[in-house]
């Protein structure tokens, strides 16, 4: 078998505000050494470019993005959704607007599309501002203190898959 292949996809709007959460923590992520399979990328808002990305049939794909749950602003979230939902062939639902992230378009384009989505996890930051309407540059600094704890989690989740995965003997050499 061959080892994991696991997405990190950074998403949000930088000119909103705490929207660019999930931007900010790739950006880190990016910078640090993450062991072979694991790669990271900020979408941003470019929808389409992440549903090619899961057309590459990654075996586990984790998202990070602010979430508005309505808990206090900087708490961190681990979240799997359940991707059974994203079946629908509805043409609206797997419309990707080009300049906003809608993760569920996102899965059902994927779907439509005929890929397969394995398993999804969503590290998510309770947003306290998304910025005025004509745009705000950067996290609020309640948001900004939650990075660090973010990426922590985003390196414990995948140390955690690849582990599981050496525990189950994926990977290894079989003679």
């Amino acid at each position: 078998m061959t080892p994991q292949s696991i997405l990190i996809a950074g998403i949000g709007n930088i000119f909103r505000g705490d929207d660019g959460f999930g931007c900010v923590v790739s950006w880190r992520l990016a910078r640090r050494e993450l062991p072979a399979g694991a790669h990271v990328v900020d979408f941003g808002i470019r929808g389409f470019d992440l549903a090619y990305a899961l057309m590459d049939g990654y075996d586990l794909t984790i998202l990070i993005d602010a979430v508005p749950r309505g808990g206090q602003p900087g708490t961190l979230y681990v979240i799997e959704p359940d991707l059974n939902g994203f079946d629908e062939s509805d043409a609206r639902k797997t419309a990707v607007d080009s300049h906003e992230m809608n993760p569920a378009r996102v899965f059902a384009l994927v779907k439509a599309m005929n890929g397969k989505l394995k398993r999804v996890l969503l590290v998510g930051c309770e947003p306290a501002t998304l910025g005025p309407e004509e745009g705000q540059m950067g996290l609020s600094e309640i948001v900004e203190a939650a990075v660090d704890d973010a990426v922590e989690i985003m390196e414990s989740l995948v140390a955690d898959t690849l582990a599981d995965q050496r525990s189950a003997g994926v990977g290894a050499n079989h003679f």
